[in-house]
């Protein structure tokens, strides 16, 4: 066979075997379509599919079918990182800003902390990438530790039907807020001082074309809108890339610069839905293809089970503190905790440019991807039983 009809056999599999999972197996309750995907990415990876089928792994993930794969990855990210960016709502966080502020510092902050102190017992274990300095791997753990994943939480809120609620929004706005954190954190952890006078020229272009887009924007009708945006992320994502940060950082900020009210917002939500089925599943697949349990199962296993206790327990007491401070009603900062330490896509994008530029092993990127995922099941059945309460007494008031 020739490499097209290899490509095809792959896409195949990578739409076919997750919706089977996740329709026969009824686990959208545990586990909605996108965690599956991201477990079905593991699972057809070189640890697990590889190993038990080696010839048949070689044959389908061949070199030139997985750079194929990549490219449909890196864009596919690009755009949902983007969406991401343009999410944020960061006018109703300034006008709710102390209480933003608080909550936001407090549910990033502490697991955090919680994170870099796992991390440092992992110094001198294998687990630091080749090319990272000991502040870089320890502050990269640590956030993937606190990062809480908004496009995700924003379909899982949908789910449990608080989206449009005043809850629903409150928690946006914290999430908005650690998110810009989030990718601030990253550049810095980027930064590269043989090529900053590259990424200082970049800032400084970046922020001229942004006054330049915005006053453009405006200007332009709202079709037009989308297909400037699309050229925008494009060349932004360029820039950041030859600078020396990621091209994720960039994809990034080209999407916080722009206003979500720029565009129909039952579009840009189709415009994330359409993603994540479409071409969402290749990226998992492609991060699968990354996972390594070189150093044995168990370790791999046991970091992940230490970074996603100190990564639930850190949100948890973080919001307890908040809700102490603030004096939320009783049982809130729990529900908020439980939603906030959502990690999934967000998380395994900020390991994969971890990976990427070698501050952590394959192996440290398997234990967060397993955490990412054990964090993510998590949220659904463990909200849904303390929700029903309020929602009652919601609907009792109105």
């Amino acid at each position: 066979m020739n490499t097209t009809e290899i490509f095809l056999i792959a896409m195949t599999v990578i739409f076919t075997v997750p919706y089977l999972v996740w329709r026969l197996g009824g686990t959208d309750y545990w586990a909605p379509l996108v965690v599956v995907q991201i477990i079905m990415g593991i699972v057809l990876g070189p640890g697990v599919l590889g190993r038990a089928f080696p010839d048949y792994y070689q044959f389908v993930f061949n070199p030139a079918v997985v750079q194929s794969l990549n490219g449909v990855a890196w864009w596919a990210v690009m755009l949902f990182v983007w969406i991401a960016g343009i999410e944020l709502d960061l006018k109703k966080a300034w006008v709710h800003r102390v209480e933003s502020g608080i909550t936001a510092g407090l549910a990033l902050g502490t697991p955090l902390i919680a994170g870099s102190l796992a991390a440092l017992a992992l110094l001198g274990g294998g687990w630091m990438g080749a090319r990272a300095e000991t502040w870089q791997f320890v502050l990269g753990v640590g956030m993937s530790c606190a990062v809480t994943a908004l496009p995700i939480l924003i379909l899982l809120m949908e789910k449990l039907e608080i989206l449009r609620q005043p809850l629903g929004q409150r928690i946006l706005r914290y999430a908005s807020l650690d998110d810009i954190a989030i990718w601030g954190v990253l550049a810095l952890i980027l930064m590269d001082w043989q090529r900053v006078g590259r990424q200082g020229l970049f800032l400084i272009l970046f922020a001229v074309a942004t006054w330049g887009l915005r006053r453009l924007m405006l200007r332009l009708p709202a079709a037009d809108r989308w297909f400037v945006s699309l050229i925008w992320l494009a060349l932004v994502s360029f820039g950041a890339d030859w600078s020396g940060l990621h091209f994720m950082v960039g994809a990034f900020l080209a999407g916080a610069v722009m206003d979500a009210d720029w565009f129909d917002q039952a579009q840009m939500d189709l415009l994330r839905h359409h993603v994540l089925m479409v071409l969402m599943p290749v990226f998992f697949l492609s991060t699968g293809l990354r996972t390594n349990w070189e150093m044995g199962g168990y370790a791999v296993f046991g970091v992940a089970g230490l970074l996603l206790a100190v990564s639930v327990g850190g949100k948890l007491l973080g919001l307890q503190i908040a809700g102490r401070l603030l004096r939320w009603a009783p049982g809130e900062a729990r529900i908020i905790g439980w939603l906030l330490q959502t990690k999934a896509l967000i998380m395994i994008i900020f390991a994969n440019v971890l990976l990427d530029k070698q501050i952590i092993t394959s192996e440290t990127f398997t234990a967060l991807l397993l955490m990412a995922v054990g964090s993510t099941m998590l949220t659904v059945p463990v909200v849904a039983p303390m929700l029903r309460p309020m929602m009652a007494l919601v609907k009792r008031a109105s």
